[in-house]
């Protein structure tokens, strides 16, 4: 394959400094071509990528496998000094020489094409994006790198609901939905539930409430018959303000009492305690915020009351069982709701 030549009609471009070609290229072609240079590893220019992930590669693997693709370009480094690159009439041409160019984004994508085209030929015939450049220095190519790693993020999965509007009977929607929220609260500074939700791998003495713990409680209420499509909150944005101000109000109370960040006061932290909070916001404050027409803040601490009455606190719970602590926080919040239809003296018929 190393006397045959590539050539295709590309597009040149200038990104800081780094001169790039994108073009397309057929899968078979481009695994031809690459190899990975891993950091600590590969004493070479350009060496910045990670050891693969073989789980990752499975499931990659399996998504090309059901049929899919990458719309998102392959970017290459052509490191093979003896094979020169010629671009001309914007068109570029290059001999198909093994592991002739680093990866420098997409590694976990070609493994996981490698190993479809073993299952299906066929793969090799899919035409993919590449973005190549040449002879890129260890500074240049960590700073691509770099740009690809920690600056993009990626689209919630469950938005995919939302722009589509509907899941393709996804059974794992619900789940994708409450880490989607659970994210978006832990990473927004102004959330109540900033940098307090525990992700795996997380340092130790890292966040308060169990990614598993948050998933778990509120995925239900995402599912086709849950609460938030029954009341038409069906967006991720509505979704989550529903539950960052819910946990607003909540927080209002407890940071007043200044017990709001103190891991053995606040019942909230707790798994109990956060499961309760769920179970009343599911079970009552949707139905109740919608029948007010609003769910705002204000109109969410309104039904709490919880400034007008003593706080609930972990020592209140200690020694139960966590299915009656739950209970108990969740008695405890519905008591706000009583107090609201206690002070009301006369109904209007």
């Amino acid at each position: 394959m190393s006397d045959q030549k590539f050539t295709a009609e590309c597009i040149p471009v200038e990104l800081g400094g780094v001169t790039a070609y994108t073009f397309a290229m057929p899968v078979k072609d481009l695994v031809h071509i690459y190899y990975v240079a891993v950091r600590g590893r590969d004493d070479e220019e350009g060496a910045v990528q990670r050891p693969l992930n073989t789980r990752r590669i499975q499931s990659i693997k399996d998504y090309i496998l059901e049929g899919n693709t990458f719309f998102n370009s392959f970017i290459l480094n052509w490191t093979d000094a003896s094979n020169k690159v010629v671009v001309k009439n914007n068109k570029i041409s290059f001999s198909l020489v093994s592991a002739a160019a680093q990866a420098i984004d997409g590694q976990h994508r070609l493994a996981g094409l490698e190993d479809a085209m073993e299952d299906d030929s066929s793969v090799g015939g899919r035409v993919v994006i590449v973005t190549l450049c040449i002879g890129l220095t260890t500074k240049h190519a960590a700073t691509i790198f770099l740009n690809i790693n920690t600056e993009q993020r990626p689209v919630p999965k469950s938005l995919l609901f939302d722009l589509f509007g509907e899941t393709g009977n996804d059974p794992n929607h619900a789940i994708n939905r409450a880490r989607d929220i659970a994210n978006q609260l832990n990473d927004e500074p102004k959330s109540p539930l900033y940098n307090l939700i525990k992700f795996p791998g997380a340092p130790r003495g890292a966040g308060k409430i169990e990614l598993s713990t948050f998933v778990t409680a509120l995925k239900k209420g995402f599912e086709p018959d849950g609460e938030f499509p029954k009341r038409k909150l069906k967006s991720l944005d509505h979704q989550a303000t529903v539950v960052s101000n819910y946990f607003s109000a909540i927080k209002n109370a407890y940071v007043t009492d200044k017990t709001w960040a103190s891991s053995s006061q606040n019942p909230f932290f707790k798994a109990a305690g956060f499961n309760g909070a769920i179970d009343f916001l599911l079970d009552k404050l949707i139905f109740k915020c919608a029948e007010r027409g609003s769910f705002s803040v204000q109109a969410i601490t309104e039904i709490l009351g919880l400034s007008s009455r003593e706080l609930l606190r972990w020592e209140d719970l200690q020694g139960q069982d966590g299915k009656t602590a739950r209970k108990n926080v969740y008695q405890y919040l519905e008591k706000g709701m009583s107090r609201v239809i206690d002070s009301k003296d006369a109904y209007a018929f």
